[in-house]
């Protein structure tokens, strides 16, 4: 028997930083002390206290299952030298911090993809051409790689736009980076499941001949329940087989977090303001 079958995890949207609307919606919560933790990525970035942030679900220990996010990634790929600090980012508390090193190697060896009970989640998306099978076997190759010792090496060369589309056929290097590109930035993609990274609006904004990935015709992740952050412009969103998380909190919205009951009609949502945690850049 499952941790979800004993206690309905909650699920929340991206932190980015955002800690005092979490300890806020924590205490709103009725959690009991063995209920799960689900974060659908990007605990740091943009938000006022990103190392308070990143702190507070490290400490949750196995309790807390969170996946990788671009903003996490991109924290990793700066303390390791690969990118550089974005006039936006709020890591130099991070970075600059005594616990600095166990909290990067602990978000290091975070997941890219987390599956129980039926329910997938991923920061961003999984392709069309997926199924669960496979995309968490590539969530599998991916967190390998960033958990060895060449994970400098390997993250370097995730960082790319290109390829934009799934073959089987790819090779190592070009497979690995079409799979980081969807679990942690995707939106928009052709039927066929070709990526595109410039859009962030919400699902009307999609360029000429693409739709929301979760809209790709014939998606064969359909069958599991998907939770993703990620897109918040497209806010808080529920269907059966579908819960979107990133209600916007870093823009000053709101920060969501939702009950993952398997009954659909059982989810719970739970909300609260995020005034004080506003963040003016509005990309990835």
């Amino acid at each position: 028997m499952t941790s979800l079958r004993l206690s309905s995890p909650f699920a929340f949207g991206d932190l980015q930083g955002c800690h005092a609307p979490f300890q806020r919606l924590l205490a709103a919560l009725p959690l009991e002390p063995d209920t799960p933790l689900w974060f659908a990525g990007d605990l740091v970035n943009r938000g006022p206290d990103s190392l308070a942030a990143l702190r507070e679900v490290a400490g949750f220990g196995t309790r807390a299952q969170a996946v990788l996010g671009n903003h996490d990634l991109h924290l990793l790929a700066v303390s390791a030298g690969i990118r550089k600090m974005k006039e936006s980012d709020t890591l130099t508390d991070i970075l600059a911090a005594p616990d600095a090193e166990p909290l990067l190697v602990w978000l290091r060896h975070r997941p890219f993809a987390h599956f129980d009970n039926g329910m997938l989640m991923v920061h961003a998306g999984v392709l069309p051409q997926w199924d669960l099978k496979l995309a968490l076997e590539l969530a599998d190759e991916l967190q390998r790689g960033l958990r060895s010792p060449d994970w400098k090496e390997t993250l370097r060369d995730l960082y790319g736009n290109e390829p934009r589309r799934w073959s089987p056929d790819l090779k190592k290097k070009d497979r690995m980076r079409v799979a980081f590109n969807a679990f942690t930035r995707i939106r928009f993609c052709t039927p066929d499941g070709t990526m595109e990274f410039a859009a962030n609006g919400g699902p009307d904004s999609a360029p000429p001949g693409h739709i929301p990935w979760f809209d790709a015709p014939e998606r064969r992740t359909s069958d599991v329940t998907v939770v993703f952050g990620h897109w918040a412009a497209l806010g808080l969103m529920l269907r059966d087989n579908l819960i979107a998380l990133d209600s916007g909190c870093v823009w000053g919205n709101r920060l969501s977090a939702v009950k993952l009951a398997g009954n659909p009609s059982e989810r719970t949502v739970v909300q609260v303001e995020c005034r004080e945690c506003v963040d003016s850049g509005r990309g990835e």
